[in-house]
């Protein structure tokens, strides 16, 4: 009886929702099995009362949870980026008016009535090098529980200073086990340009190779990159290395505005492709004016990191025969995201995909390098401490001087050719 009497009510409730969605036009045609859709929908039902009736753990067995739970899985398993927002981590969203994100971790967290989860892990932050994947549950902050801890409580007690670190415990979305991570809290990127210079390349004497690299696609970045790159054309640069390793993306009005710096004007550099018409983008272009012509040699460089903007510009690059992409397969970040609020809940679905211009994208498949190069996890400690070399040990500094960037010397020699 009440299996009938919740099918009813869910009948009643689809239409009405579709309805009350005035400012959306059609949606896509049905797909093959729509006609089928009830009779999924109550085998859903038949089991949430299956479970209701038989479970001994009465506590964990309220309709709202269950519900909540089982939507929570169905998100998930669409892709990497979908997922369902609970209650609590909602309420935080619309009266904060920004996601749950701790920038100096790199973790972004979700709550549900009965426990802590990691929803995103930033590509190259502290919480990625940890090994920390989304869908892990965060178990205990230090020595706290973090089952009956609020999600603003829980972000206050990770939250912390610089140079700081910060315990954690953990289970695994993947094989249920626990594990720890010590992650050192770090100060969010400021600078889009941390890093530019004249290298000196053996290899390719003819060439003055300028190194830039880019760390994220923020409002100043165009900026920051047409003054980097004008300032190694004045000092005598013939060809340049993209340095896109560890950047986790961000504008992408800001990427097609650096793009335009080495293709020509108004070129066709990006779109979006979804089953919904209104997902369909026009191509977006390049500006339509270049102040210089840069003709130069270039070279990307990527790493399993590098993703969403950094995966269109080194696509794009690649795809127009403008660049030589070399190091590892990329992130594999190429999509839309929507957030769609259902009464105290909401939907973060992904509605459609970015596409470079031969067609491709990047998501969950990632850029395949030109060239490929084998990078090593000492090759990775290396990185970071190139990248915060202004602060390392005696023995850190020793360290890194012994060092070659595998990446790097495989683009010289690329570029030489």
């Amino acid at each position: 009886m009440a299996s009938r009497m919740i099918l009813a009510i869910t009948i009643a409730f689809l239409p009405s929702f579709a309805f009350t969605q005035k400012e959306a036009p059609p949606g896509p045609a049905p797909l093959p099995d729509e006609g089928e859709g009830y009779e999924h929908v109550e085998r859903f039902i038949q089991v949430l009362e299956q479970v209701r009736a038989h479970h001994p753990d009465g506590n964990r067995l309220s309709y709202e949870r269950l519900v909540n739970h089982a939507l929570e899985g169905m998100l998930d398993s669409l892709d990497n980026f979908s997922g369902f927002y609970h209650p609590e981590t909602y309420t935080f969203i619309s009266e904060e008016k920004r996601p749950p994100i701790l920038p100096g971790l790199g973790l972004t967290l979700g709550k549900s009535n009965d426990f802590l989860s990691v929803t995103a892990v930033r590509s190259g932050s502290a919480a990625a090098r940890a090994g920390i994947a989304a869908g892990d549950r965060i178990l205990k902050i230090g020595d706290q529980d973090t089952s009956e801890l609020a999600l603003t409580a829980a972000l206050n007690r990770l939250a912390g200073r610089p140079g700081e670190t910060v315990k954690i415990t953990l289970r695994r979305k993947v094989d249920r086990k626990e594990y720890q991570a010590s992650l050192l809290r770090s100060v969010s990127r400021k600078i889009a340009v941390p890093d530019v210079m004249l290298l000196e390349n053996p290899e390719a004497s003819r060439l003055k190779a300028g190194y830039l690299h880019l760390a994220e696609f923020t409002a100043p970045s165009h900026r920051e990159v047409e003054a980097a790159l004008d300032d190694l054309e004045d000092r005598g640069m013939g060809a340049l290395l993209l340095d896109l390793r560890g950047n986790p993306g961000g504008l992408l009005n800001i990427s097609v505005a650096i793009l335009g710096e080495f293709v020509p004007p108004a070129t066709e550099v990006v779109f979006t492709r979804g089953r919904h018409p209104e997902h369909n983008s026009p191509p977006m272009k390049t500006p339509e004016r270049k102040r210089k012509k840069r003709s130069y040699p270039v070279a990307v460089l990527i790493d399993r990191d590098s993703a969403s903007a950094s995966e269109l510009v080194a696509g794009t690059l690649q795809d127009l025969n403008r660049a030589t992409i070399v190091g590892e397969t990329s992130y594999g970040k190429g999509s839309v995201q929507r957030i769609m609020p259902l009464d105290e809940t909401a939907l973060r679905l992904t509605i459609a995909t970015y596409h470079t211009p031969s067609g491709r994208t990047p998501h969950e498949v990632g850029i395949t390098p030109d060239i490929s190069v084998a990078i090593t996890d000492e090759d990775r400690a290396n990185l970071d401490s190139f990248r915060r070399r202004d602060s390392l040990s005696p023995e850190e500094a020793e360290t890194l001087r012994a060092w070659k960037d595998p990446v790097i010397i495989a683009a010289l020699e690329a570029l030489a050719k």
